[in-house]
């Protein structure tokens, strides 16, 4: 199947950009809906907990897989298939009469949402390399980063106005407009004659070879370290959101509207930066405003007890900060393994989400009694990601030779 119409530069960020939505959709805004699903379902606050957890580790599990496929059968196709599956599982959701049938939707979700997200980004370096991909990466991220800072506003208006299965709903028709327009409009990138043959023995060969990559885990885990220290206010935002800051369920944008506004602002930084400066120089930048944003929401917690606007105020810096990192911290871990990006996309993403899921499932629930704990775990991630991205650079220099044009500073 091929697409009928050429898409221009910014088409292809906001159609990228649509699908990498699907997961924090699939999360944020059902999120203030946590409390109306367990008194419809007759559920305890665990197993509505567990809803999310389910939906992490199937959508970690699966981010192995999805770009792994896309370089056997092509980028296209498997993001349609996948919509497919979200669609199913989006209404299922919605029909759920049990906590347990709404678990075995949310993995269906879970088992789908990744496919944008983690082929998008092999589509981006397919199609582009150097500056020019880095620019398209860090425009998905802006356009994308609308999805967390609209998702929690529409669950809490909705719980507020109708039922918590309307979000479910309206994640069903979201899909299927996706679904027509990604048929219409989206690329293949990857043509026949590249692809990869889809067998045990390539397949084992392949995550064998990323996964023994000290360099991989190096630049993955600042990735996914930075990314863990936002995902844990995030998976704490009804507690973050009623508990300490005492706020009402349509009040969750104070969270997340400077969260997003970072990503956006951070995400048009790079933008700009992008063939201006070196990797190494954006990626430091980056730091010292995500280190000091952590650094002073502990030093203000302990200090003080939470409060708006000085309790938000650091997960924007924090947010602005990641999002400067990420485009060239991304390009560098698909550039390890040029020949099989889908399955080192998929790698690197299912990195982060397992990550997140553990985060979701062990330290959110440990850590939320307290904003002071939730800022510690915060800066604990942010310094571990520090750690990793210096010491790759320093076995960069010392054991392996450079990545040529994207690590040219190491």
């Amino acid at each position: 199947m091929r697409s009928t119409t050429t898409l221009s530069f910014t088409g292809l960020a906001t159609l990228l950009a649509a699908l990498s939505m699907l997961g924090p959709f699939s999360i944020d805004t059902y999120l203030p809906a946590f409390a109306s699903i367990q008194s419809s379902l007759h559920a305890s606050s665990i197993e509505v907990q567990q809803t999310l957890t389910a939906y992490m580790l199937s959508f970690a599990v699966m981010t192995l897989w999805h770009g792994a496929l896309s370089d056997s059968f092509g980028r296209r196709n498997v993001v349609l298939v996948a919509l497919i599956v979200f669609a199913i599982g989006s209404f299922g959701c919605a029909s759920a009469h049990t906590v347990h049938y709404l678990w075995v939707f949310r993995v269906m979700q879970g088992v789908a949402a990744g496919a944008g997200m983690v082929i998008g980004r092999a589509i981006v370096r397919d199609l582009y390399e150097g500056a020019r991909a880095e620019k398209l990466l860090s425009l998905v991220t802006m356009i994308f980063s609308i999805a967390p800072a609209i998702a929690p506003i529409v669950g809490g208006w909705v719980v507020t106005h109708s039922d918590w299965r309307t979000i479910f709903l309206l994640l069903f028709f979201y899909t299927l407009v996706l679904l027509v327009a990604c048929y219409r409009y989206l690329p293949e990138s990857l043509p026949a004659e590249k692809r990869q043959a889809f067998n045990v023995q390539f397949l084992w060969e392949s995550y064998r070879d990323v996964f023994k990559s000290p360099r991989f885990y190096f630049k993955a885990g600042t990735i996914g370290c930075n990314f863990a220290g936002i995902f844990l206010f995030i998976s704490s935002a009804p507690a973050f959101i009623t508990q300490h800051l005492k706020l009402d369920a349509q009040s969750f944008g104070w969270q997340f509207i400077p969260m997003v506004g970072g990503i956006f602002l951070g995400s048009l930084a790079a933008n700009r930066f992008a063939g201006r400066m070196t990797i190494a120089k954006q990626v430091a930048i980056g730091f010292s405003f995500l280190m000091s944003a952590a650094i002073v929401n502990v030093v203000f917690h302990y200090f003080s007890a939470p409060m708006l606007p000085w309790s938000v105020v650091p997960l924007f810096f924090y947010a602005f900060g990641m999002s400067i990192v990420f485009p060239g911290a991304t390009l560098m871990v698909l550039e390890l393994f040029s020949h099989i990006r889908g399955i080192v996309a998929s790698c690197q993403s299912a990195s982060v989400t397992l990550l997140s899921a553990l985060v979701a499932g062990t330290l959110a629930p440990a850590l939320d009694h307290s904003v002071l704990a939730l800022a510690l775990g915060q800066l604990g991630f942010a310094t571990l990601a520090l750690v990793l991205w210096y010491s790759g650079r320093w076995y960069a220099k010392r054991v392996e030779r450079p990545l040529p044009d994207y690590d040219n500073s190491i």
